[in-house]
């Protein structure tokens, strides 16, 4: 009998729940069993607001040290923390169907952000949802803070916090149970979230038997996997971390790839924005007339190219108008 494979994940309840959804595809993929290697990364340990931790990867850097280490045979991240540049050796295998790309405002009232009275405590410690918040709402009290899921609900039910902003995939992937409490779920079109916001990367070393590559590859969704490549070219082509106010979204829809991406002044008081339209192959969508429209349609390479490039499109005209005077730049995303 076959020895289990191990997926190294972070310790938190959300990261330990969505490794288990993983494990259990895999293991009916390869037909072994999967048992979760428990890992410590720096953003566990290191208490420090987001914004100063930047964009170094510290929730994958120590998974992926244990991977190299063949600790583990596989790793579960949620996207959204993952550096853009990919490191040497190491492989994204899957990026299985993404849940809700969304953020929720969660209140004890069901009051709306905008609606929430002058001074309200709000409690994030993402950067890009500062910047929303504060354009959204300028009279809030910003909180940075830290934490797991039910330690921020509790603060809003206790009344320490007014309000805090969370991803709804984390909501979702932990039962939905609030408390409670009221969510305000926020269009995407106004409140774009961070580059792969939702979605979950299975990665790999590049020598790894191919009979698990195989198995860890069904998982991966190429819909999901071609909207997540064009948000994160735009994050890495403006040079910026994966804390940076930098909100994207990008959809499919009817044979198309809808991309928008915002970039935030980090008070609120500024943004500069970018829709882009590219045509993707018949069949994206639901569309199945293989009608096109312009240069995009008749581009070689497939949909994740088409994907790369309209994210470096949309970052090249965010840059023309102005967006280098309001990201920080890194080196390391």
């Amino acid at each position: 009998m076959s020895a289990p494979l191990r997926l190294g994940t972070r310790r938190s309840t959300l990261a330990m729940t969505q490794s288990q959804m993983v494990a259990d595809a895999v293991s009916a993929a390869s037909g072994r069993s999967v048992e979760l290697v428990p890992i410590v990364s720096e953003g566990d340990v290191n208490r420090a607001s987001l914004s100063q931790l930047g964009g170094r990867g510290v929730f994958a850097n120590g998974l992926r040290e244990a991977l190299v280490a063949d600790r583990c045979d596989f790793l579960v991240h949620s996207l959204k923390d993952l550096p853009t540049q990919q490191p040497d050796g190491l492989v994204i295998a899957a990026t299985p169907s993404r849940e809700d790309a969304r953020d929720v405002v969660v209140t004890r009232e069901g009051v709306a952000l905008g609606s929430l009275a002058p001074g309200s405590r709000v409690g994030t410690g993402s950067p890009r949802r500062i910047a929303q918040a504060l354009r959204h709402n300028p009279r809030l009290d910003i909180r940075d803070i830290r934490g797991n899921v039910d330690s921020r609900l509790a603060r809003v039910r206790e009344g320490e916090l007014d309000a805090v902003i969370l991803a709804a995939a984390g909501i979702s992937r932990l039962g939905g149970d609030l408390g409670g409490l009221l969510a305000e779920e926020l269009g995407l079109a106004e409140w774009p979230t961070a580059p792969g916001q939702g979605a979950l990367a299975v990665e790999t070393r590049d020598d790894i038997d191919p009979d698990i590559y195989a198995a860890l590859a069904e998982l991966d969704d190429e819909r999901t996997r071609v909207a997540i490549t064009a948000e994160r070219t735009v994050l890495s082509a403006l040079d910026a971390g994966c804390s940076a106010p930098v909100g994207t979204h990008a959809s499919l829809a009817e044979g198309d790839l809808r991309l928008r991406a915002v970039v935030y002044a980090l008070d609120g008081t500024q943004r500069i924005g970018i829709d882009r339209t590219v045509r993707l192959d018949p069949g994206y969508g639901g569309d199945t007339t293989g009608s096109g429209n312009g240069a995009d349609a008749a581009d070689d390479g497939g949909p994740i190219a088409r994907a790369t490039r309209a994210g470096q499109e949309a970052a090249r005209r965010l840059l023309e108008r102005g967006a280098a005077d309001l990201v920080p730049r890194e080196s390391t995303t």
